[in-house]
């Protein structure tokens, strides 16, 4: 496909924001009958080869939202193919059902599915979540189509101060604990006899420093 930009998204002020109708029914369904739009600005990209937080610089476009062409890559299993969403250091795992998204014209057609995952660190079922999310885009008729991709939307959500104050106590109970593991029994016997008491100073200490650390 040709690298083809129109002028005008070269004008200050320009704003790539696509409703889910035209991304489904224009970008991603012409793309997929192997027609050339007016304006190359969605990309092509294996996005599971790379860190989410690499791929803002990768996208043609975006400033909080970035839009990617992605083949779909299958593999066999129970049940047959599924989608491999995996990746070097995690994986993207799926939430909720999947929304239909219908021409809002004519509400009774369904032109194309929304899938909503949220991209994990480490192995699977035991990985860390992390604020990257995915919107995956797929049309709902594909038998008429010359290539099997997808649309995929990537955005980070934004962390809330309660997810904040969480992640800043569990950090601190995990640094007391391995502080107190760290103290043999002598050091434990001359805490206790100390006139401040057992090492709850430490423990505050390091709760604070948490706070400071990850607060606004």
């Amino acid at each position: 496909m040709e690298d083809i930009i129109s002028p005008e998204i070269r004008l200050p002020g320009f704003r790539f924001h696509p409703t889910e109708e035209e991304l489904v029914n224009y970008y991603l369904k012409e793309t997929a009958l192997g027609k050339n739009l007016y304006c190359d600005i969605i990309g092509f990209l294996n996005i599971y080869n790379h860190y989410p937080w690499d791929l803002p610089g990768m996208a043609k476009i975006g400033e909080r939202e970035w839009y990617f062409f992605v083949q779909r890559d299958t593999r066999s299993g129970h049940g047959g193919k599924k989608p491999n969403r995996t990746t070097n250091i995690g994986y993207w795992k799926a939430t909720g059902s999947d929304r239909q998204i219908r021409r809002l014209t004519e509400p009774k057609i369904i032109m194309g599915l929304r899938k909503t995952l949220v991209f994990y660190t480490g192995k699977a079922p035991n990985g860390n979540r992390t604020d990257w999310v995915m919107n995956e885009y797929r049309l709902s008729d594909t038998s008429i189509l010359r290539e099997d991709i997808v649309l995929c939307k990537i955005y980070r959500k934004a962390t809330s101060l309660r997810v904040l104050e969480q992640r800043a106590e569990e950090h601190a109970l995990s640094s007391y604990v391995a502080q107190n593991n760290n103290i043999n029994g002598t050091d434990m016997a001359e805490a206790d006899s100390d006139e401040h008491g057992p090492s709850s100073y430490s423990a505050w200490t390091t709760m604070t420093e948490c706070f400071t650390h990850y607060g606004p």
